[in-house]
């Protein structure tokens, strides 16, 4: 399973998307997305969810264990 960072890479690339495009398509700071693909632990969730709405995503509560 991916996690937020690796699935938004993966999607990112697909779209033919550089990590400078994406953060200027979605509003987001570069920093930010390069700090999301590389698994920062600590990042604000309403940006995560910004990134993921690039994709028709949002994330969700959901058990940890799935």
């Amino acid at each position: 399973m991916d996690t937020i960072g690796k699935y938004i890479k993966r999607k990112r690339k697909g779209a033919g998307l550089t990590q400078v495009d994406f953060a200027i398509r979605s509003g987001l700071g570069l920093r930010f997305i390069r700090e999301l693909e590389q698994g920062k632990e600590t990042v604000r969730l309403d940006k995560v969810n910004q990134a993921l709405g690039m994709f028709g995503m949002k994330a969700v509560p959901g058990r940890k264990d799935e």
